[in-house]
């Protein structure tokens, strides 16, 4: 079905029905009204049809800028003359920090200090417990609570490189026990840890909840930041701020 394509390629989509429908609004305007629209123009209009078919596609509202800026923002660097390695330079880092966005349908994703403070009251204070990040980004979470919980042990994975890269920096730098796996969280056991924390995406959660069901032991908690899983009611549901994007879900397995 359609609707369950990856949201990059629903907006690659998007972006070239757009051009082709500014296409096809240029020649109606020059057949019937006579009017020769520039380009800028066209690129605007190209924009606004995507954030339309956007809308219509119901994608997340965060698409919307973007899909209304991407031709306008060529051709204002085209004002430039930049080099060409300037491009690549900038492909190579999309590549590497957004690696595998496309297929998980995960986009890097940063928490705050307000979610890492409302996970510690959900730990065992008292107790040594294994915690791991799935899709861990620059590591903050980890790094964060292991100086508040010095017996546990704490782990990240990330498949992008660029972040993972970053977090094994960091934790060099740091004199960190976090250990930061550059791997996919599907293929692991989440079967060895007590607590494991997500913020992934809404395409994500319900095959990451089917994993922890599957994996995680009697128990252990499942915590994820902004996105619910629908199946089930959380045991614990702590607002951050308004809206449920400020919002932290706890399920006991």
């Amino acid at each position: 079905m359609v609707t369950r394509l990856p949201v990059s390629l629903q907006s690659l989509i998007v972006q070239c029905a757009a051009l082709l429908l500014a296409a096809l609004l240029s020649v109606l305007l020059q057949s019937f009204f006579s009017v020769h629209p520039v380009l800028w123009q066209l690129a605007l209009a190209q924009g606004l049809i995507a954030v339309g078919l956007s809308r219509a596609w119901h994608q997340p509202v965060w698409w919307q800028p973007l899909h209304l800026g991407f031709f306008p923002v060529i051709l204002f660097a085209r004002q430039f003359d930049l080099p060409a390695w300037i491009y690549l330079t900038a492909f190579l880092l999309l590549v590497l920090f957004y690696w595998s966005s496309f297929r998980t349908r995960v986009p890097l994703y940063l928490s705050d200090r307000k979610a890492w403070r409302a996970i510690m009251p959900l730990l065992p204070a008292a107790s040594t417990f294994r915690f791991i990040d799935l899709g861990s980004g620059f590591g903050d979470v980890p790094f964060y609570l292991e100086r508040r919980f010095p017996n546990a042990e704490f782990f990240g994975t990330e498949i992008a490189p660029a972040p993972w890269l970053i977090s094994r920096v960091r934790a060099w730098v740091k004199r960190s026990r976090v250990i930061f796996m550059r791997r996919d969280y599907a293929v692991l056991d989440l079967a060895r840890f007590d607590v494991v924390f997500a913020f992934l995406s809404p395409a994500a959660m319900p095959d990451v909840w089917q994993q922890a069901q599957s994996q995680m032991r009697k128990g252990s908690l499942f915590i994820s930041l902004s996105f619910d899983v629908q199946a089930r009611q959380p045991d614990h549901v702590i607002a951050l701020a308004e809206g449920a994007r400020h919002t932290l879900y706890a399920w006991r397995i």
